[in-house]
């Protein structure tokens, strides 16, 4: 008989049981989430390897090339694709953040270690762990993987960011779920996120987006 290790690996009321738990701690605390996979992995004996937790071949070409990718892309998406999609230059939901250097250690926290390593652990690693023991490895099904947990990390990003934040995060969360899917390897995604989300920060608290906003579009 499985022990309750190896049913929380599984599709039945233990296993579900399971995501509810993990789901309800990315609601609470987007860190916690990725605590409660860590512990979940090592209490049902998951390999690390299959949450994408892979030593990279090279730390400093990972860093530099995640990076460099984040910046660029977060400067893709303010100054063309955003404008484009008819988003205001100034992100209103983080208004209070210009100039607010109390605030910004607490937010330089929430978006390396929250988003960057939470979010990328819980949607990235986590979720496509579990759609693939159910839906399998085929191209299909990767592709459908990628265009569910991309919807998912969209749409929570709705009650404090709104419909320009699902926008935002649905390209981005397509990117970086790509490139997961093509590698299976997490370093290089929660790096890539994490910078960015720093640039984003960057842009407002020093009063940037406007002016990049408006490099190409005015």
């Amino acid at each position: 008989m499985p022990t309750l290790a190896e049913r929380s690996r599984g599709f039945g009321p233990v296993g579900l049981l399971t995501w509810l738990v993990i789901l309800l701690g990315n609601g609470l605390f987007v860190p916690l989430s990725a605590l409660l996979v860590l512990a979940w992995a090592r209490w049902s004996a998951t390999p690390w390897r299959d949450l994408g937790f892979v030593r990279p071949r090279s730390w400093l070409r990972t860093v530099v090339v995640g990076v460099v990718a984040g910046v660029v892309l977060k400067l893709l998406m303010k100054s063309v694709v955003m404008p484009l999609m008819g988003a205001e230059p100034v992100n209103q939901a983080f208004r209070w953040l210009t100039g607010n250097t109390a605030a910004l250690p607490g937010m330089l926290f929430a978006v390396i270690v929250g988003a960057g390593f939470g979010e990328e652990t819980f949607f990235r690693g986590f979720l496509f762990e579990r759609f693939t023991k159910l839906f399998g490895s085929s191209r299909a099904a990767t592709v459908a993987i990628v265009l569910i947990t991309t919807a998912f990390f969209a749409i929570v990003h709705y009650p404090g960011q709104k419909l320009p934040g699902v926008q935002q995060a649905f390209i981005v969360g397509l990117v970086v779920a790509t490139l997961y899917a093509s590698t299976r390897q997490i370093w290089l995604p929660i790096i890539l996120h994490a910078a960015f989300d720093v640039t984003a920060v960057g842009m407002i608290y020093w009063d940037l987006e406007r002016d990049v906003a408006g490099w190409f579009f005015h």
